[in-house]
């Protein structure tokens, strides 16, 4: 079932996530739900409080940043990267930072450079519950610190300088507002009231 992401705004996007448990309800269907969504809004990361769940816990799938395109290899480090990350802890972050244009279902249609170290080490439960502990580097690893950065309560747009934020307040505003057209089911924090 395709889930409505939860937009700019909304003050779920702001709490720090919460741990679970194996026992929490229907949790395999919101695994699967969270991949459709993701899926059907065209994104490589989905965590839980984009869909209203103030729970630690996302899914990513690099896929789409594996492909060839225009004859340009694709980041090797995404090639088959399909996971769930429950209760993540990340453990370091090394390496270069590097800049890349990042995105977010929760933030339609801006794009910015956001700067991310080049490595990552993250201690999660997969789906089954069992304990993992990965080292992720280029693409993959920013992938994982942007989802990562949502169970923290934080957003890319925070990282961006003053001025650009400043420069993005209308945007911003205007997607709080619902006053945008997205190709997939959102809710809005201040919806339009109808007449």
């Amino acid at each position: 079932m395709k889930l409505p992401i939860v937009a700019y705004g909304d003050p779920v996007l702001r709490k720090k996530a919460e741990e679970i448990d194996e026992n929490y309800p229907n949790l395999k269907e919101l695994i699967d739900d969270m991949f459709e969504t993701m899926y059907n809004a065209r994104g490589v990361g989905l965590a839980a409080p984009q869909v209203g769940l103030p729970i630690r816990m996302f899914v990513v799938d690099g896929s789409p940043f594996g492909e060839d395109e225009e004859d340009e290899p694709g980041d090797p480090s995404v090639i088959g990267f399909k996971k769930v990350f429950i209760n993540p802890i990340i453990i370091e972050e090394t390496g270069e930072k590097w800049s890349f244009n990042e995105g977010c279902l929760s933030i339609p249609d801006i794009t910015e450079e956001v700067m991310r170290p080049a490595n990552v080490l993250i201690n999660y439960l997969d789906e089954n519950f069992e304990e993992q502990e990965v080292e992720l580097t280029g693409l993959a690893a920013r992938i994982v610190q942007h989802e990562y950065d949502h169970i923290e309560g934080k957003l890319f747009v925070d990282k961006l300088a003053p001025l650009k934020k400043t420069m993005l307040r209308g945007r911003l505003d205007a997607i709080t507002k619902g006053n945008i057209r997205v190709s997939y089911k959102m809710k809005f924090p201040q919806q339009k009231k109808g007449r």
